[in-house]
């Protein structure tokens, strides 16, 4: 990208919002973290059987993929995924904060590794 691109067309995102996505990553990871830019085709609600192509901002932490969609002005979706069929939400349909969402879905997905950490270490049953 170069410096008289608007980042808003390239990424979906404002500039207050990348900046504050950035902060919020590098405090909880403590490094910057490579954000990758896309679009995604989303359903805005569960009862719409139109998709709507919402651009998204995802980032790794190990095996897991967690991305921000953006469904319009102050409209932020969060979700979670592993595999493809091991798909995750935080439990609300939308966020009208970033800061909010983020660091929902930071939570939700630390408390579910936890979970699977648990469940990894727990002895076969016999």
């Amino acid at each position: 990208m170069t410096t008289n691109e608007d980042p808003t067309t390239t990424t979906g995102f404002t500039d207050a919002e990348l900046w504050m996505l950035r902060k919020t990553l590098r405090e909880r990871y403590g490094h910057d973290v490579d954000l990758q830019f896309g679009e995604a085709e989303m359903r805005l609600n569960r009862q719409a059987r139109q998709l709507v192509t919402c651009p998204i901002a995802a980032w790794n932490d190990g095996d897991c993929t967690l991305l921000v969609a953006k469904a319009g002005m102050g409209d932020f979706r969060c979700e979670f995924f592993y595999r493809l069929h091991q798909h995750y939400g935080t439990g609300i349909d939308r966020f009208d904060n970033l800061a909010e969402g983020v660091v929902t879905l930071l939570q939700v997905q630390a408390d579910h590794a936890h979970q699977l950490e648990q469940e990894a270490e727990e002895p076969a049953p016999r």
